[in-house]
């Protein structure tokens, strides 16, 4: 996975929302770890947020952020599982436009390496909602550092070659 150094890189605004019932700005391990890498990586982080295992409201949030043009990308982290509060997935469907199933795959052969069949409990997901790219990962530290450190921190390089997802912004609202 080459980063041709001689490209210009391009920082994306990232918006970082935590999806949990119980973590606060104080206690979010995940989102710290995240917004840390994703500075490090020289982006910017456009908005921060924590938000309750409630779909609707997870749904608002990526809504906002969608219509917001400061924002390019969302990710976010925690309610991926298959217990009855996980309901991340739900919201992308919800507002997604076209569904990016080799994220998911990706992330789940790449978590087989680490932490073997639990993988499968894993619904890590990612879309394209109106030009604004979300991808939604696992909620614990080290899924976190998965998605981001094995995945994510390249395709989000405007330098990342073969391809990138930068490089197609401006044409993810063609028609």
């Amino acid at each position: 996975m080459p980063i041709k150094e001689d490209l210009p890189f391009h920082p994306v605004r990232i918006a970082v929302l935590t999806v949990s019932d119980s973590r606060n700005l104080a206690s979010d391990k995940s989102g710290d770890t995240l917004v840390a890498r994703i500075e490090s990586a020289g982006h910017i982080i456009a908005d921060r947020a924590i938000i309750q295992d409630d779909c609707d409201l997870i749904v608002d949030q990526f809504l906002r952020w969608i219509e917001d043009v400061q924002i390019d990308c969302v990710i976010s982290t925690g309610g991926t599982g298959v217990t009855g509060r996980d309901v991340t997935p739900e919201a992308v469907d919800r507002v997604a436009d076209k569904i990016i199933p080799g994220f998911g795959e990706l992330f789940r052969w790449l978590s087989y390496a680490k932490i073997g069949t639990s993988t499968i409990q894993s619904r890590a997901t990612a879309c394209v909602a109106r030009g604004t790219y979300i991808f939604a990962l696992p909620g614990s530290t080290g899924a976190v550092k998965d998605g981001w450190d094995d995945i994510l921190q390249y395709q989000l390089d405007s330098r990342h070659m073969p391809c990138n997802f930068v490089e197609l912004f401006p044409r993810l609202m063609e028609k």
